[in-house]
């Protein structure tokens, strides 16, 4: 019996560029400075690295969030594929909701795996990321059945997505957010810039498989 298999690479986006920042004197909230992060000169390296991999030779259709280290990763698939790249701000990182970085508490990142509600004032819950990150992808799917399609998008958007299907848990011994499916630890938490998943669904936009892709 045949039936319609569309495949997602998800991918976080490849190495920003912070280590060699220095005084940074623009009159901007957080979350400004965030969305414009370039990638560093290993980030740029790593992407194209990436976009090489056999698998994401064959992508028919690409999407990225509106974050520029994200667009920076996706623009390698893009020519390597002769493909448009998609833009959708519903791919993006989750909002902390302050000016200031230094503003944030110092369990902030633990407390919203321990809590998917948790957030601060002006900021977003996990729960609030997995929807609209959920939304997204589902009008992906369900445009663009039977292909292969390509998404880079961000470290805690794709574990809030993912959790729609899989057990996603904070680690307490170790800090880091685990992600098993079906009962089987399939990512341990220690991301990478870039990270990339294999994701499998049926026609019915149910999730069959998930696999973390390793190539650095």
């Amino acid at each position: 019996m045949w039936f319609i298999m569309t495949i997602v690479y998800i991918s976080r986006h490849s190495q920003p560029f912070r280590k060699l920042l220095g005084e940074y004197k623009v009159n901007e909230i957080e979350q400004i400075r965030n969305e414009k992060n370039l990638l560093s000169v290993d980030g740029e390296k790593y992407a194209e690295q990436m976009s090489n991999l056999p698998e994401l030779l064959k992508v028919e259709i690409l999407y990225s969030s509106h974050y520029v280290r994200a667009m920076s990763t996706a623009k390698y698939i893009a020519e390597k594929n002769n493909i448009i790249l998609n833009v959708d701000e519903r791919l993006g990182e989750r909002r902390f909701g302050v000016n200031n970085i230094s503003e944030l508490p110092s369990t902030f990142f633990e407390d919203q795996f321990r809590n998917w509600d948790y957030k601060l004032t002006n900021g977003e819950s996990v729960n609030e990321v997995s929807k609209r990150m959920n939304e997204a992808l589902s009008e992906i799917l369900d445009a663009n059945r039977d292909k292969k399609i390509a998404i880079i998008s961000h470290g805690t958007a794709i574990s809030a997505m993912l959790k729609k299907w899989c057990n996603v848990k904070l680690n307490e011994e170790t800090k880091l957010v685990e992600i098993y499916f079906n009962n089987k630890l399939v990512f341990d938490g220690n991301w990478k810039c870039p990270e990339l998943f294999k994701l499998e669904f049926d026609d019915n936009n149910n999730l069959i498989s998930i696999k973390n892709i390793k190539f650095k």
